[in-house]
């Protein structure tokens, strides 16, 4: 079994910053793609940023330049960092990963974390 778990959610004002962390636990045995996703209330979960395991990012064009994903693959860990947050940044963000994981046999899939909101006040 593997969990993910995101840390680092809060409030703040608009042009701050904040640092995500997603943590992966687990028998795992490799992870390849990460990404972070966001859902506003009433509004569509979005694919945010996701880096693979080559390190090759995707950022989504109203986050580029002010976001940064990046991970460490010995700590199973992807963080994003949020500069000059705006109020549209409000959502819950999600971590999600494609892992592969041994329990018994091996396992594999795309696995979400619980979410940690992130608030920005204007």
């Amino acid at each position: 079994q593997v969990q993910l778990v995101e840390s680092g959610g809060g409030l703040v004002q608009a042009g701050g910053s904040l640092r995500l962390s997603c943590a992966a636990s687990g028998t795992i045995v490799s992870i390849n793609h990460m990404g972070w996703y966001r859902q506003a209330p009433g509004k569509q979960r979005e694919l945010v940023a996701s880096i693979t395991s080559g390190e090759i990012t995707y950022y989504k064009g109203s986050v580029e330049g002010r976001f940064t994903i990046s991970r460490d693959n010995a700590k199973n860990t992807v963080y994003l960092q949020m500069n000059s947050l705006k109020p549209e940044d409000t959502a819950v963000y999600l971590c999600n990963a494609e892992m592969k994981y041994i329990r018994g046999s091996y396992y594999s899939g795309a696995y979400w974390g619980q979410g940690t909101q992130v608030t920005v006040s204007s």
